[in-house]
């Protein structure tokens, strides 16, 4: 299993499926992927508060169940980092502690703002982003420990001042910067004005129709793509529908007929029930 800092040296992009919890964690893995993103927007739909209620408490203990079944390194999504630099230091050591291997901080106000979800951005000072940027590094202890500096001030200023922002926190230190787009055109600006690596949002409907493919944002420095809502989308269609068909006495076109039981079967296999039920035979008696 390769660190994350080390996949980012190379010349491929990692792309970084969300995960909320542990059978998450472990299909993405059984599917080759290389890393996870635990992002704090899905994460918020998923406990309907919001991305602005959720806390580095929360996040780090869907860490730690996922890494106790899944070896894949995970990004975070931590915001605003909830904290000016004063309070930057501690939001790094929870976030090592709980075995992260990078995170991802933004130029959001905090407290963060609901309206960040429907494109209405509140942002800090550029200097103000550097000084919580050199906080975050002067408290790193795992060298291997990966500091993300994004912006998203395209949408509150225009994607020069975007590239200005980008400039400025990879000059403080950071390791990767994000400048949010989901702009084709401005993503590859963005690839052919700074300096990689770089982390971007993979395309919502996958790269199968979208106009970079991964090579080419490999070519253009990208190293990092996050996943960040397509997989919770995808489990959202599927547990409504599962619902609305039982309540309405239909048979769910999605699993057909005879398919829960075997999906069943291949959950339990995901979980490992197999070798639980050989250490259980082996070792108790009747």
């Amino acid at each position: 299993m390769h660190k994350l800092s080390e996949l980012i040296r190379g010349n491929d992009l990692v792309v970084a499926p969300v995960a909320l919890n542990p059978i998450m964690a472990r299909l993405a893995e059984q599917a080759g992927f290389k890393a996870l993103y635990m992002s704090g927007g899905s994460l918020g739909w998923y406990k309907c508060v919001t991305e602005a209620n959720i806390t580095l408490p929360e996040m780090a203990q869907i860490a730690l169940d996922m890494r106790a079944v899944c070896q894949l390194p995970i990004v975070l999504d931590a915001g605003g980092g909830w904290g000016d630099p004063v309070h930057i230091g501690r939001t790094i050591a929870l976030a090592q502690a709980a075995g992260f291997a990078a995170i991802e901080i933004e130029d959001q106000l905090l407290p963060r703002r609901v309206a960040h979800h429907v494109g209405i951005e509140h942002l800090v000072g550029t200097e103000f982003m550097v000084e919580k940027i050199k906080a975050a590094i002067a408290a790193r202890t795992d060298p291997d420990f990966i500091i993300v500096a994004r912006t998203n001030a395209r949408r509150l200023h225009g994607l020069d001042e975007a590239l200005r922002r980008g400039e400025a926190f990879r000059k403080a230190g950071a390791d990767m910067v994000f400048v949010f787009t989901r702009n084709a055109e401005e993503m590859r600006t963005v690839g052919e004005r700074l300096p990689p690596p770089l982390m971007t949002f993979a395309p919502p409907e996958g790269f199968a129709q979208f106009a970079l493919n991964q090579p080419d944002l490999a070519a253009l420095g990208y190293r990092l793509a996050a996943s960040s809502g397509t997989a919770f989308a995808a489990m959202v269609k599927a547990v409504r529908q599962s619902y609305e068909c039982l309540a309405q006495n239909k048979s769910d076109p999605f699993l057909g007929r005879g398919e829960v039981e075997r999906e069943m079967k291949a959950a339990m296999a995901v979980t490992g029930l197999e070798r639980l039920l050989e250490i259980e035979q082996r070792t108790m008696q009747d």
